[in-house]
Formats: C-alpha cells, structure tokens, sequence
C-alpha cells in the first residue's frame, strides 16, 4: 500500500478541500479506517471484517459489558496530506460472486472516504479472508456429555 505524495512547485497558489489559504485539516488514520469500515460493512454479502483472530477477539469483547466492537477491525490505512490507501480483511457469504462484491465494497468504501474526507483514494485492495456459512456462528445451546 503506497501513498504518494504530490510535488507542486505552486503549491503555494494551489489549494485543495484540505489545504487552504486560512489553514490546513489534517485527518487522522482512525477517522478513515472507521469510515471504511462502515462503508465496507454496508455492502450486502459481507459478513464482517478481520481475519479469524480479529474476529475471534471481537466476540469475546462482545460479552464484555460496556466494551464496544472496533468498526476498524480488518482495516489498515495509510493516510497521507491529500491521499489515503486502504487494506480490508472481509469475511463473505457463501453463494455471493466474490468479483462483483469486492467491485461493490471497493465503490461504495471510495465514495464514503471521498465525501466525508476530501482525501482521494488511491487504492482499496481487498483480502477475502473466509466464507461464511449459514450455522457456522450459531452457539450450542448445551452439550449432550456435560449437563
């Protein structure tokens, strides 16, 4: 994952949504890892983000009372002054066309961190991690052995 940054010899005379005359924004890493997980998280057949130990930790937080999820989980960015990169972690439903839902995850995570950053994406790459499938996340209720 590479950001690079652009050289301007009028960088003075050239202002973008964040660099202006009256000041600079600076965006944290965390506020773009977060938009991107929620923007990945919003396509349908994503199950969820991270890789087995990621999510493994997730759900044990879960039963935490007053702990909260990390919608960055399966995210890493790189953000630089006018660019941002992003690395997802995504779990899939079984029976969805793996192609057109890194297409939709990549669209719909570009458009999210653009709008609300004004940083352009230079790249999304997406690492399907598993498959979900229906049943597999449903707990046992109680053993047969043990009672």
């Amino acid at each position: 994952m590479t950001v690079t940054a652009e050289k301007n010899t009028v960088a003075t005379t050239t202002e973008s949504a964040l660099v202006t005359k009256q000041g600079t924004t600076t965006i944290a890493d965390t506020v773009v890892q977060k938009i991107a997980g929620l923007a990945a998280r919003e396509v349908r057949g994503v199950h969820d983000l991270g890789g087995g130990a990621a999510r493994a930790l997730s759900a044990i937080r879960d039963r935490i009372p007053g702990a909260s999820a990390s919608v960055g989980q399966g995210v890493s960015v790189e953000v630089g002054e006018k660019q941002a990169a992003v690395d997802l972690q995504v779990l899939v439903e079984y029976g969805v066309a793996i192609a057109d839902l890194a297409r939709s995850v990549r669209r719909n995570v570009i458009t999210a961190i653009e709008q609300m950053t004004g940083l352009q994406v230079v790249e999304v790459n997406i690492n399907v991690t598993d498959v979900h499938i229906p049943g597999d996340d449903e707990e046992s209720t109680g053993s047969d052995r043990v009672q």
